[in-house]
């Protein structure tokens, strides 16, 4: 714990109230918009929208924390957007109006997520990088078990009452958005950079990025384009006849397996490297989907979820760790932003056809698919060099 430093911890805890009140709904969402109208196929195409937003977004302002120089600001911005957006779901039930409140929340992640990775990274050293984003993944996690457990608690005692819910999750919302004031800037001297930031001008960083930069990425955006929204690992988990609380209780297990690996796993990523590390990750997230295509016994379900716990222990965090390995400090909003952006495009298009796939075919060959995808980018990631993934910083 002493690469931790505080403001590791400020936004580990910020992150951990954040996804606190965006996990307390996220498990009951599917089952919320079927509850008002929304079929398969719409639930797909909300999440994929939702998460194109905040990719784009990401994009866009990571590239102009960049060239401000400045990274709390968009911090407490993207916090606060993702607050307000809690209420806004329960407000009205009309599917253009939840488009929106979800799209405001994403929004506001997309806002954050650059500038709050680059200060992260900011903060590591290139063989603590593994670390410092595993102890904050795991912080984050952390809020994911919490907020799942109180919404079981409270559907416990209030079966069904799923609007309230949208209005408790912005306690904790906006507590992670008063803690972002704790952080400090550490310099506030003007960029001379002047560049001129379009929204989509972070494109432009995949034409000067690093060869190693285009290389993994290119990889990691294949595997997104198999790798569609939770929501259908859960409505698979529900289909298969568990109750509310049962599909809620295997989401929080999940999520406290991933909250109990990250850090470890980030440890173990800086000693034998992070490529190793990833790839195990995508051969678990592999088993899984074949494990969900036949599954249907209630304990093997936690067995899976088990492995999906270790699997996003292995990859997100570290992956971003990865990126800012090899990427000039000057540009690490940028080059995370840009893959993120990239990413939620791909994953729009993901949860959009796993939605189809699943409506016209069934979860089984869309679950089928996933897996195979999967593997297929596994033997493609085997084939990057192993020196590019450890203490290793592109000058370029």
């Amino acid at each position: 714990m002493k690469n931790i430093s505080r403001t590791v911890w400020i936004l580990s805890l910020v992150s951990l109230f954040t996804d606190t009140a965006s996990e307390m709904l996220y498990p009951i969402l599917p089952i919320y918009l079927k509850s008002v109208g929304f079929s398969i196929l719409l639930i797909g195409i909300l999440e994929g929208m939702a998460e194109a937003t905040a990719g784009l977004s990401k994009g866009y302002f990571g590239k102009l924390s960049d060239l401000s120089g400045r990274r709390v600001p968009f911090v407490q911005i993207g916090y606060t957007f993702s607050a307000i957006s809690k209420p806004m779901m329960a407000l009205f039930i009309f599917p253009l109006w939840i488009f929106f409140a979800r799209t405001i929340d994403r929004f506001g992640k997309g806002i954050r997520t650059g500038a709050r990775d680059a200060i992260l990274s900011d903060e590591a050293e290139p063989h603590t990088k593994g670390e410092i984003f595993g102890f904050h993944r795991s912080m984050d996690t952390l809020g994911a078990v919490l907020g799942p457990s109180m919404a079981l608690l409270y559907l416990y005692y209030y079966p069904k009452d799923y609007k309230t819910l949208f209005f408790i999750a912005f306690v904790p919302g906006l507590i992670a958005v008063l803690s972002t004031f704790y952080l400090k800037e550490k310099s506030k001297k003007e960029t001379k950079r002047t560049d001129k930031v379009l929204f989509f001008s972070f494109l432009k960083y995949w034409k000067v990025s690093p060869v190693a930069y285009r290389k993994l990425i290119a990889g990691l955006l294949i595997f997104t384009l198999f790798n569609s929204s939770d929501v259908f690992l859960l409505l698979q988990v529900k289909q298969a006849g568990m109750e509310d609380t049962w599909v809620i209780g295997v989401y929080i297990f999940y999520n406290l397996i991933y909250a109990l690996f990250a850090f470890p796993v980030g440890i173990l990523a800086d000693r034998v490297g992070l490529k190793t590390v990833l790839i195990i990750g995508l051969a678990l997230f592999a088993i899984v989907y074949f494990g969900m295509s036949f599954n249907t016994n209630f304990y093997f379900f936690f067995g899976l979820f088990f492995l999906y716990g270790v699997y996003a222990s292995a990859t997100e965090g570290i992956s971003k760790a990865w990126i800012s390995n090899i990427s000039d400090n000057k540009d690490t909003a940028t080059a995370i932003g840009t893959f993120t952006g990239l990413q939620s495009i791909c994953t729009m298009l993901s949860s959009s056809i796993t939605g189809l796939i699943w409506f016209s075919y069934g979860a089984k060959v869309a679950f089928l698919i996933t897996a195979f995808g999967t593997l297929a980018v596994l033997i493609y990631l085997l084939t990057i060099p192993q020196s590019q993934t450890k203490g290793f910083v592109n000058k370029r």
